[in-house]
């Protein structure tokens, strides 16, 4: 077959500009189906990213109805719970409310025995413990603001509200976080509730979410049931989830984003299929005379159909492994600077795999009407429009 590839060659660059233009297309079709599928399985490792050994427990109504505080101690006491902590959604703003920042109050004692990942120097740990005014920032907001330890800053809340009015508590930053492989964002910052919820005008006394680590992940559903059994039927019902199904289910809230990435790319290759298939027709037709030649030279039906098949099939795959180049080299580029968003996002092997597949199957498609067309072109007719 190889020798035959100069005469492919030859054949595809017979109208260059039609080359180029069919070659950028299926190039562009494969680049997008790289940054979605990217784009795709990075949005599953969020998923999975979150541990599997953790609840998550809020209202049934929905999560911006508070819990009582009692529902912290109870949960506490479901058996097969190890720890448990309460959060509450602070709403910090920074400098007159341009900068929003993920903030949360909680108890640091709870928080780091749920959360054993965080890592917290010993000193910052203590440091937070003790100091009610104590703030815990992860590295990617110090960065963005600025901050070290030891500084002091005003964060107004969108939410809450002072007893004399006022919006804005003041903090110390006690210590910066890191955090690998897990849920907990590295632009989030946590300060201690019992500061946060002393001065509050309204909603003391609650919890916005109780986050619940188990002792063993297998029995996560089923610990998940006993303390929403625990509520049924008071005025304060639970619907309790494990961490990694209650993000699936805010990513579901956008949509199947799964479905939506399928149909882009599908709707693309579609595209594709058509301006290859078409670029192979006209091809072939305008070589009608030359086929008829080469048939009367010797050339056999299936060496005529082998000919084209390999014109379409060259065309996709040279034209689908720049795109999967290209698209391997900007999602490179784009993990390293997302790497704390979306830890995952890269272009695997079997995104290759498939993707191969598909520039094979396309080249087979794209190539078989033209090819059959050609084989059974008699010469007569063939000679007869030279």
């Amino acid at each position: 077959m190889l020798r035959w590839l100069p005469l492919v060659w030859a054949n595809l660059k017979r109208r260059k500009l039609r080359l180029v233009f069919t070659f950028i297309s299926i190039l562009l079709a494969f680049l997008m189906f790289g940054m979605l599928d990217a784009l795709r399985t990075s949005l599953a490792g969020v998923v999975n990213v979150v541990g599997a050994d953790r609840v998550l427990s809020m209202s049934k109504i929905n999560m911006t109805v508070p819990l009582p505080r009692a529902h912290y101690a109870k949960i506490r006491a479901v058996p097969g719970v190890k720890a448990a902590v309460p959060f509450n959604w602070f709403g910090g703003m920074f400098k007159d409310g341009k900068q929003p920042i993920q903030m949360q109050a909680t108890e640091p004692e709870a928080f780091l025995r749920v959360y054993p990942e965080i890592k917290l120097s010993p000193e910052a740990i203590k440091a937070w413990e003790s100091n009610r005014q104590g703030l815990i920032v992860g590295p990617m907001l110090a960065q963005q603001h600025g901050w070290k330890v030891g500084d002091r800053v005003p964060i107004r809340s969108q939410i809450w509200r002072k007893l004399d009015g006022s919006d804005t508590w003041e903090f110390d930053i006690v210590g910066i976080y890191d955090v690998q492989g897990s849920g907990v964002s590295k632009v989030a910052a946590f300060c201690q509730y019992a500061y946060w919820s002393e001065s509050l005008q309204f909603g003391k006394d609650t919890a916005g979410s109780v986050i619940t680590r188990v002792d063993d992940p297998a029995h996560s559903d089923a610990i998940a049931a006993r303390i929403d059994k625990e509520f049924e039927n008071s005025p304060f019902e639970t619907k309790t989830a494990t961490e990694r199904e209650f993000v699936k289910r805010l990513l579901e809230q956008v949509g199947n984003i799964g479905s939506i990435l399928v149909s882009v790319t599908a709707a693309v290759f579609f595209t594709m299929l058509l301006v290859t298939a078409n670029t192979m027709a006209q091809s072939v037709r305008e070589r009608t005379n030359e086929i008829g030649v080469l048939k009367t030279l010797g050339f056999g039906s299936n060496t005529i159909l082998l000919l084209v098949l390999m014109e379409s099939m060259f065309l996709t795959v040279t034209g689908g492994l720049a795109g999967l180049g290209l698209a391997w080299v900007l999602a490179s580029g784009v993990g390293a600077a997302i790497k704390d968003y979306f830890p995952s996002f890269h272009i695997g092997a079997a995104t290759f795999t498939v993707g191969i597949v598909l520039m094979l199957a396309f080249g087979l498609v794209t190539g078989a009407w033209p090819a059959l067309t050609a084989m059974r072109l008699k010469i007569v007719d063939a000679l007869r429009r030279i």
